[in-house]
């Protein structure tokens, strides 16, 4: 009997979609397909292959209505804010393509008399993204656009939750004029994609995700005797620093969104904050009254402003961490009765607010993934530079300020991936998406992104005498 993967939708707990795993066989002659292909893009002009990969990203923005529905199913994100996914992915994938030209061109050596020199840009060859289910489309860019227009392959393995999308991206791929094989969406178990990274064709695998899978796949590859470049995106606990010179109302609303949005699943979510003590109470106040805004419910409905959570355990984890921090001693500040679709038991949770917290609660060292957030009053900068780096992760960490010059001396000693100033939960893709400690290795996106995909050949040539 064919195994297969199951969309349980958390809009009402039902079966979505399913769609049959390929089996170990299947999935290496996957490979096989894809490094056979990958020969004949490299050798297509540059401009030839960003002009099937802009077709692609026009096809999907034409798409957006409909990828806003599919999302709501299957991960819960409200119909009303799905077009910012597609928003967010064609920012992203059309900058890589914009700068591909320049990032990939040739690296010329000054002038050396009898000698010519340069660094050439090859691709890696075949690259496999393994992406999460709470930004599918936005993540999975980050990588598969720049691969294939650097010239790869790409197998791409989206969670169970949004294998879908995957779907959609080689419809619009294909319809673009992609040469069959160069990209594939692969249904995959986590015991398969462990086989196929022992494939020798497969140089480069992107995985976004949890620590513990980061480590799988290091380890896996390891084992293998192969040696692939990795770059892995995993947990993430980010801060907000809220100084006292801070524009409040501003910091209040952008502080809601960046804690809120999407339920809290993303990974650079504002999930602890840190306010001077001279505002911290006003602050407070404004927090709690934007956060009364959200409308939680049926992401089906454009009033709805927060959906339900993936799915019922991810919410039952939340709430275990908010009742941990409620009996030491935290202070809920928002009633789950604010917000009667909350219910025990099943995906819908109701935004929190926890004060009086500490650093020796579950809620303020590990990922929530939800819609909570913790706050602490503190007396000066370095205290709060100090809570700040008191974590294992680091992907990106806010400065609410209106002095330019603190928030960059103070960026310098934050222990992230991205330093913000008065904006948090967002991403340039002019800028490298990176992390630190537990956070993961690697970057993506901007000219950096390109340095992983692309195998650099360096040509040293001594030109015939007289030449």
């Amino acid at each position: 009997m064919t195994e297969m993967a199951k969309i349980i939708s958390p809009v009402n707990a039902a079966q979505y979609a399913e769609r049959p795993y390929l089996t170990e066989a299947e999935a290496r002659e996957a490979v096989k397909q894809a490094s056979a292909a990958q020969k004949k893009w490299q050798a297509m002009p540059l401009a030839q292959r960003l002009e099937i990969l802009e077709r692609a990203v026009e096809l999907l923005d034409e798409q957006r209505d409909e990828l806003a529905e599919e999302l709501a199913w299957q991960m819960g994100r409200p119909v009303a804010q799905g077009g910012g996914e597609v928003n967010g992915f064609s920012e992203r994938a059309r900058y890589m393509l914009d700068i591909a030209p320049r990032a990939l061109a040739d690296l010329e050596m000054p002038d050396k008399p009898g000698f010519k020199r340069y660094i050439r840009r090859d691709p890696v060859g075949v690259v496999l993204t393994i992406a999460p289910w709470n930004f599918p489309y936005m993540t999975a860019v980050n990588t598969v656009w720049p691969a294939l227009a650097a010239g790869n392959a790409v197998l791409l393995k989206h969670a169970q939750q949004t294998l879908l999308c995957a779907e959609r991206l080689q419809r619009v791929l294909e319809q673009a004029g992609l040469p069959k094989g160069v990209f594939q969406a692969v249904t995959i178990s986590h015991d398969t994609s462990a086989a196929i990274l022992k494939e020798p064709a497969i140089r480069f695998v992107s995985f976004t995700g949890s620590v513990r899978g980061g480590q799988s796949i290091q380890q896996a590859i390891a084992d293998s005797g192969q040696f692939a470049g990795t770059a892995l995106e995993l947990g993430g606990k980010d801060p907000a620093y809220v100084r006292a010179d801070v524009d409040i109302a501003d910091a209040a609303v952008n502080l809601a969104d960046g804690a809120f949005f999407n339920s809290g699943q993303s990974c650079c979510s504002v999930e602890r904050i840190y306010v001077h003590q001279d505002v911290y109470q006003p602050f407070i106040d404004a927090l709690v009254a934007e956060t009364r805004k959200l409308v939680l419910g049926d992401p089906l409905k454009q009033s709805t402003t927060l959906g339900p959570l993936v799915k019922a355990s991810a919410a039952d984890f939340v709430r275990g961490q908010i009742a941990d921090a409620v009996k030491a001693g935290a202070k809920a500040l928002i009633q789950p009765g604010e917000f009667p679709e909350d219910k025990p038991g099943t995906a819908y949770l109701a935004p929190q607010i926890l004060t009086g917290v500490d650093h020796s609660m579950r809620v303020m060292t590990e990922e929530s993934f939800g819609p909570v957030v913790g706050i602490m009053t503190v007396a000066s900068d370095e205290e709060a530079i100090q809570l700040m780096n008191d974590s294992e992760f680091g992907l990106t960490a806010s400065i609410w300020t209106r002095d330019l010059d603190a928030a960059e001396r103070l960026g310098r000693e934050i222990q992230t991936g991205t330093v913000f100033m008065n904006r948090c939960d967002v991403l340039d893709p002019a800028l490298a998406w990176t992390g630190v400690k537990h956070t993961g290795r690697g970057a993506s996106l901007s000219e950096i992104g390109y340095d992983a995909l692309t195998q650099p050949k360096s040509f040293h040539l001594r030109l015939p005498s007289g030449g």
